[in-house]
């Protein structure tokens, strides 16, 4: 996500020193927990004011409820005021971003085709005054935009598209200018090819994959980027599942970092499973959150070896790198990560924490951490458990200099936050 320049953001200079509070500010909005399941899909500051999307209906605050279409502001501070402004998005919106400084546009991404009236297709970019679409970014992506980042005046787009803005050369991850919309030619990477591999019977295959780019993070170096996603083939180079942009020359380049781990595979009904990542303050150290509920071809052995269903950190450096640690959930879903020095967070619809001798059920030595985890940076064993209802699971993490702002769901009701209800949707445990 990008940073204004008042954005409170983690950055090297800006390290998180301490651990959250387990108990959440009052008074952010929620989600109502009666009705169709809906979900925020990320949270992103810019100025004061933070901004929210995702698929929903309405937001409730303090007794009043407030119609809302997929995207909606907040202040930053509290009380927390839903603002006026109401883009009103006919469908999901799966990203936010924002230009350098400057908080006057939103650019937005997901899978939809009107905003505030106006016929676009998967990407818009639209005033943060009027919620107005800006008629001079063009707007039309061919598939679903999943992604969106702002990086030295580039605003790097992933998706499930084959052709944007009249671009129909660089897929599934492209460079527009922000001004105009249209390919700057910064990102030319030719990524390809999915995941084709069955059970051990060879009559069951993982055949409903298809390429994407999902998910990124920018480095707070500013010069990296963690790309995630359904591809085999990225700037020539063999990658799966992740890979890492260098972006501080002429054009991005595709660095050495990878790791023979992510070529694994996990069960077939989750191809793709490394959702999220997040840097260490100083940009040394790399964390992912996975998917992917078991091993392919798993008959019960213990413990668990591969990346399904776990967090875990890697070094940063740029060659072939083998994780420092791995924590098990025990075949549960994590799907969102932040870190500051003293803490690394992640989020899912994980019942537990170091559980690498059970899946569904607490094997030995296994802790119950619910809905999020706070771990050891250097060890990775659990050291915050404040817990959350799991619902569909926390889908995005921002951690700022107040605190950490999580983003979620209210399936089946879920809405308590540190033991804490009236925060379905969002939270946020400040410091």
């Amino acid at each position: 996500m990008s940073a204004g320049a008042a954005l409170l953001f983690l950055s090297a200079s800006q390290p998180a020193l301490a651990t959250v509070k387990a108990t959440p500010a009052s008074g952010t909005p929620q989600l109502a927990t009666t009705g169709t399941a809906e979900q925020v899909r990320k949270l992103v500051q810019c100025g004061q004011v933070m901004y929210a999307v995702g698929s929903f209906t309405s937001i409730e605050q303090n007794g009043m409820t407030f119609a809302r279409n997929n995207i909606f502001s907040f202040s930053a501070v509290a009380p927390y005021t839903v603002t006026a402004w109401n883009p009103d998005v006919n469908g999901v919106v799966n990203s936010i971003a924002f230009n350098g400084g400057d908080c006057s546009t939103a650019y937005i991404g997901g899978k939809f085709s009107s905003v505030d009236g106006t016929t676009v297709a998967n990407i818009a970019a639209i005033s943060t005054s009027t919620g107005a679409v800006q008629a001079g970014f063009a707007h039309s992506a061919n598939g679903q935009v999943e992604t969106l980042v702002s990086y030295n005046g580039h605003l790097l787009v992933g998706g499930y598209f084959t052709a944007i803005n009249g671009n129909s050369t660089d897929k599934y991850l492209v460079s527009l200018s922000p001004v105009t919309g249209r390919d700057d030619g910064f990102i030319s990477l030719n990524i390809s090819g999915n995941y084709q591999f069955c059970d051990a019977s060879g009559t069951k295959c993982a055949t409903t994959n298809n390429t994407r780019v999902y998910n990124q993070q920018l480095s707070h170096g500013g010069t990296l980027d963690l790309v995630e996603g359904d591809f085999t083939s990225v700037g020539g180079q063999s990658r799966q599942q992740i890979f890492m942009l260098n972006l501080a020359g002429t054009t991005a380049t595709v660095t050495g970092w990878t790791s023979p781990e992510f070529n694994n595979h996990c069960a077939l009904q989750e191809p793709f499973y490394i959702r999220a990542g997040s840097w260490s303050p100083n940009d040394a150290t790399v964390y992912i959150a996975s998917t992917g509920f078991h091993p392919l071809n798993w008959h019960g052995q213990f413990p668990f070896t591969t990346l399904c269903d776990v967090a875990a950190a890697f070094p940063a450096t740029q060659q072939t790198v083998k994780p420092t640690w791995v924590n098990y959930t025990g075949c549960d879903s994590l799907y969102s990560t932040a870190a500051g020095t003293r803490t690394v967070y992640f989020g899912g619809h994980e019942r537990w924490s170091e559980n690498p001798n059970g899946c569904n059920t607490q094997g030995p030595g296994a802790i119950s951490a619910p809905g999020m985890e706070g771990l050891s940076p250097s060890t990775g064993l659990l050291i915050f458990n404040p817990t959350r209802s799991r619902g569909f699971g926390a889908d995005d993490m921002l951690l700022t200099t107040a605190g950490l702002w999580i983003a979620s769901d209210n399936y089946e009701g879920a809405d308590m936050c540190g033991h804490v209800s009236g925060h379905a949707g969002i939270c946020f445990l400040p410091f």
